[in-house]
């Protein structure tokens, strides 16, 4: 148009009229204008020499090369986990950056967080795991490989396996030459709030801010059993449950002790009984303090003395006038408990404290005394404990402590819960310490929450009670039965020898 303008026959214009008509013709100025004659210029110097249109292309970024984008994003790797979109605004103002990427001058913080975003950096919360404080102590890996995976491996054979489906896929007991199905309960106990409820949700712009309930609000613990093959432990009918709402705090119902785990653990056996008579149960347990309490007068070496005490009523809570003593809170201290009988190895019974006629009679004998009755030479010059009770591996004769604990009847003492279940015929198992995974309840309570904070707000204890309930109910069966193939997967790879961290990453990729 511009050289139509300059040289048509009739009305042709001056040069740079020619351009200026041009220009205002497409809306533009006297930019344009002088940008047409240099093109044009150019073009009759060289009939190559064309213009380039850049429409589209002057929205393109530079992390479209793909070089510079690997290259930026393993230097904020680099950094670390706490990266800033400043990092990148650093690196880009590098002298040899800016030159590589014709550059006069780095990007904005405003394009270096849209860069964030392209490089894969999303700004949200650090993305939580399995616990790992204590996971692979050596303690824990111990009874973990040695003590609990064999045995869950051996009732394997017995249970119903299910598929990512839901539908059981193993062969028939009879291939094994077993006629009793086993069926495994989980136990555990969590704890809801009034106050909780859903906090990301898609926010309209026309909403403004609300007032809110402060704190927590009243809680509801729930202590509940679960099993892939029935769901939550319940009665066909649904009239009996195994499950506990408890209103836990000082003012209230207390705290959750012993004496109620064993009072559920009842509740949930009269069940089984009356209503799966045939199948083998087992309840398996968090390794909790709670549950691993052993009756008050059960063997343990924790808290022995090397000798007899100097004053033998001392032990019983009194000094050596025969007087109670008081504790600087003005309560009387707690009177010990005499411990059961030991046993040899041969099956009598060992006392722990001087028999009738003895000048300390009824008196602690310590251990000293103790191992020298069981055959232990020399004991008086081994020390009572090595420091923090942190024993050498392997060593057995570091201090009499761990030669106490090393003796059979002091090892094989079993907890109240085992006692309570296995004299009604049933068996109580434990999780290795800090093994939530394997605890496939746990994902039963994130299920019943996730739709509990979508219910209405529990205003009243009575609506909280109503509201949990209903998220318990909602979690289905067949959910319940993947969540227990994902623990599955778990005991699977720590059975392979895997270690926490590759056994997370194992069970994401398998």
């Amino acid at each position: 148009m511009f050289l139509w303008n300059y040289t048509k026959p009739i009305g042709a214009y001056r040069w740079q009229a020619a351009s200026l008509m041009t220009a205002n013709a497409y809306g533009k100025s006297t930019w344009l204008a002088g940008r047409l004659r240099e093109w044009t210029r150019a073009y009759i110097l060289d009939w190559d020499d064309l213009p380039l249109n850049i429409y589209g292309t002057w929205n393109s970024s530079i992390l479209e090369d793909e070089d510079f984008k690997g290259e930026l994003l393993l230097h904020l790797q680099g950094i670390g986990k706490y990266v800033r979109s400043m990092d990148i605004v650093d690196y880009v103002k590098k002298p040899d950056v800016l030159a590589r990427l014709k550059l006069q001058k780095t990007i904005s913080l405003a394009t270096a967080q849209h860069w964030m975003k392209h490089v894969g950096y999303r700004w949200s919360k650090t993305p939580t795991g399995q616990f790992v404080d204590g996971h692979e102590r050596c303690d824990v890996v111990e009874y973990r490989q040695l003590v609990f995976l064999p045995v869950w491996a051996e009732l394997l054979s017995r249970t119903r396996i299910y598929a990512a489906d839901g539908k059981e896929c193993q062969e028939p007991m009879a291939a094994h030459g077993v006629t009793r199905r086993v069926v495994i309960w989980n136990h555990d106990e969590s704890t809801y709030y009034a106050n909780d409820r859903r906090k990301i949700r898609w926010v309209h712009k026309t909403e403004t801010a609300v007032p809110y309930a402060k704190g927590e609000g009243p809680s509801l613990m729930v202590a509940d059993m679960v099993s892939p093959d029935y769901g939550w432990l319940q009665s066909p009918d649904g009239q009996q449950h195994a499950r506990v709402l408890f209103k836990a705090g000082k003012a209230r119902d207390g705290y959750f002790t012993t004496q109620n785990i064993l009072n559920q653990a009842s509740s949930a056996m009269d069940i089984l009984e009356k209503h799966f008579p045939d199948e083998d149960h087992i309840m398996v347990f968090d390794n909790a303090t709670t549950h691993l309490k052993r009756a008050d007068d059960a063997l343990s070496a924790r808290k022995m003395p090397k000798f007899s005490p100097k004053y033998g009523k001392e032990w019983d809570g009194m000094d050596e006038n025969g007087k109670l003593v008081y504790g600087i809170n003005g309560e009387i201290k707690k009177k010990r408990v005499r411990m059961c009988d030991a046993t040899f190895a041969d099956g009598t019974h060992q006392s722990l404290y001087y028999p009738e006629g003895h000048e300390l009679a009824g008196v602690f004998k310590g251990m000293a005394v103790l191992l020298h009755e069981r055959g232990h030479a020399n004991v008086s010059k081994v020390r009572a404990e090595c420091p923090k009770f942190q024993c050498k591996k392997g060593v057995d004769r570091c201090c009499c402590r761990r030669m106490l604990y090393n003796e059979p009847d002091f090892t094989s003492v079993k907890s109240l819960l085992e006692i309570a279940c296995e004299a009604r015929g049933f068996r109580a198992m434990f999780f290795p310490k800090f093994h939530c995974e394997l605890n496939f309840i746990e994902q039963c309570w994130g299920y019943s929450k996730r739709v509990y904070r979508e219910l209405p707000v529990s205003s009243k204890e009575a609506d909280l009670e109503r509201n949990v309930l209903a998220a318990l109910e909602s979690v289905p069966l067949d959910a319940i039965r993947r969540f227990s193939t994902r623990s599955h997967r778990f005991m699977d790879a720590y059975h392979k020898g895997l270690s926490g961290k590759q056994a997370a990453w194992a069970s994401r990729k398998y």
